[in-house]
């Protein structure tokens, strides 16, 4: 069966899909990061593999905060930021989608879409407060599995307030109202609350947030998190089937559009899961700029450099 591949390397999770030639996803995995992405990335392809043995891939997408070397390792046919990666998928699987909110493990995305095309976006990417991340720590600091967080928080019928805007204020206001003999089910509601706030007023402040919207990224599958914006909005938030595979989801469509009409791909091969991959880096001192050099060897020989400014090291 021919697929195409797309490859999402965030800090949190590594997600990778496949779909076929009408772009119909036909498998999908979503594993944990744990800082050290170019393992993440041989054990995803190595599980796809043994699911998928049939497979021949022909072509592949990267995408995520560890796209360059994601690109690099795999043998991406493109590699893209995670703003276009999302908004193909959304337009993939709601063609008239307007507006995107994208909550990841760290940072969180808006994007507004009109006719098809982006024409405005804006992410938040220096403060933990609303992004998932900190959801997990305020789940194991309650001694609650992530997983039953939402389904908590759905169960609320008297939300307390709590300070959203800074991620160690919504701790400290947390723990101030359990002292106070608050309900567990009403703190977690009153945090979904406040970070919805915090989210429409730093990364969606000014921006024209219409429906159709879709709510993607690992922290929509927290139910407490679909209803506050919902509320927020007053209108229908929808979260796609494969809300928490979308980056990839789209590198995948993205990948298929690229070697539309080509009969090879870059690809190196399913063999890349038993290679040797050691990334270093150090500063360039050709000029005040002093760029920090990724450098990339692959089986102990050097298959790429970048992260500087002038083009120095791209070849």
């Amino acid at each position: 069966m021919e697929v195409f591949l797309g490859i999402d390397v965030g800090s949190v999770s590594t997600n990778i899909v496949t779909i076929d030639q009408a772009g119909e996803l036909k498998d999908s995995l979503y594993i944990r990061t744990q800082g050290r992405p170019i393992d993440a990335v041989q054990k995803g392809l190595e599980t796809i593999y043994k699911r998928n043995t049939n497979i021949i891939v022909k072509g592949v997408g990267a995408t995520g905060s560890g796209r360059q070397m994601t690109g690099i390792i795999v043998g991406a046919d493109c590699v893209k930021n995670e703003i276009t990666a999302h908004a193909v998928a959304a337009l993939h699987s709601i063609p008239d989608v307007q507006t995107v909110i994208e909550i990841g493990g760290q940072d969180s995305k808006i994007i507004i879409i009109r006719n098809g095309i982006v024409t405005d976006f804006a992410m938040n990417t220096v403060c933990a407060a609303g992004t998932g991340s900190f959801l997990d720590q305020q789940a194991a600091r309650l001694n609650l599995p992530i997983e039953e967080f939402g389904a908590r928080a759905f169960e609320s019928t008297s939300p307390v307030r709590v300070a959203g805007r800074c991620a160690v204020f919504a701790e400290s206001d947390m723990i101030h109202k359990q002292q106070t003999g608050h309900q567990i089910s009403d703190i977690l509601s009153g945090l979904c609350h406040a970070l919805v706030r915090n989210y429409l007023n730093n990364v969606g402040k000014g921006k024209p947030i219409q429906g159709p919207i879709l709510f993607q990224g690992g922290v929509a599958a927290n139910k407490g998190m679909k209803r506050a914006f919902e509320e927020a909005l007053g209108c229908e938030v929808i979260i796609p089937p494969y809300y928490n595979v979308m980056g990839a989801l789209g590198a995948a469509v993205l990948a298929k559009e690229k070697v539309k009409g080509q009969n090879d791909t870059a690809f190196r091969g399913f063999d890349i899961i038993d290679y040797q991959y050691t990334p270093r880096s150090f500063e360039c001192d050709g000029c005040p700029n002093s760029c920090e050099i990724v450098e990339l060897k692959i089986n102990n020989k050097t298959a790429a450099f970048w992260g500087d400014k002038c083009g120095k090291w791209n070849n």
